[in-house]
């Protein structure tokens, strides 16, 4: 599906907003520019690497899982101005899909913009309603006795999944863990797996 462009109507008002901000010296120009190159900064591989490091490291999956913000600025990752981040493990008892009902919230700065499908009302409304006919969709099927636990991502707090290592990546390095991981994994829509690695030689 191809992205839509905001309405003329919304571009203006957007303006008029930016505008008002800076006439009262609560926003300036460069705060502007710099608030738009820290969220294109933002890329999947970042978070991709916070996961591998939990995967290798207790102390780090500890901290990431107690505070997903420090988590990521111990990787020099800037936070400032985002929401707090939350990470939720998955466990093989349980499994974490992320969505925000209300539009799309998102922890941009670790795991880049947005898909265009996590915006898109059929996934928010779907996502909570019936969770295991959209992971279905995404090819995702769960073992059963598995849980499947919907978050919503808001603008006070946006989350982000800690998925299940998979078998067969035993003694692999930060690099090759890293490079299985992707952005959906992350969303809780897709699983990680060591057969990524043999796909992508």
């Amino acid at each position: 599906m191809s992205a839509k462009l905001p309405l003329p109507e919304s571009v203006e008002l957007l303006e008029k907003f930016v505008t008002a901000l800076q006439r009262r010296g609560v926003l300036t120009e460069a705060d502007i520019e710099r608030r738009k190159a820290l969220t294109d900064e933002g890329n999947p591989a970042t978070g991709a690497r916070m996961i591998a490091r939990a995967w290798l490291d207790p102390d780090g999956r500890a901290l990431m899982l107690r505070d997903g913000t420090a988590a990521a600025e111990a990787m020099g990752v800037s936070m400032a101005g985002a929401p707090p981040l939350g990470v939720l493990e998955n466990t093989p008892e349980l499994h974490h899909l992320i969505v925000c009902t209300l539009c799309s919230c998102y922890p941009r700065a670790v795991i880049g913009y947005p898909p265009h499908w996590y915006k898109s009302f059929a996934y928010r409304s779907r996502a909570v309603r019936e969770p295991r006919a959209v992971l279905a969709e995404f090819g995702t099927a769960l073992p059963e006795g598995v849980r499947v636990r919907v978050v919503d991502s808001t603008a006070d707090y946006r989350w982000m999944v800690l998925p299940l290592r998979p078998p067969g990546t035993e003694g692999w390095s930060e690099d090759e863990l890293t490079a299985i991981i992707t952005r959906d994994d992350m969303v809780g829509v897709s699983l990680p797996s060591a057969e990524r690695r043999q796909q992508a030689a």
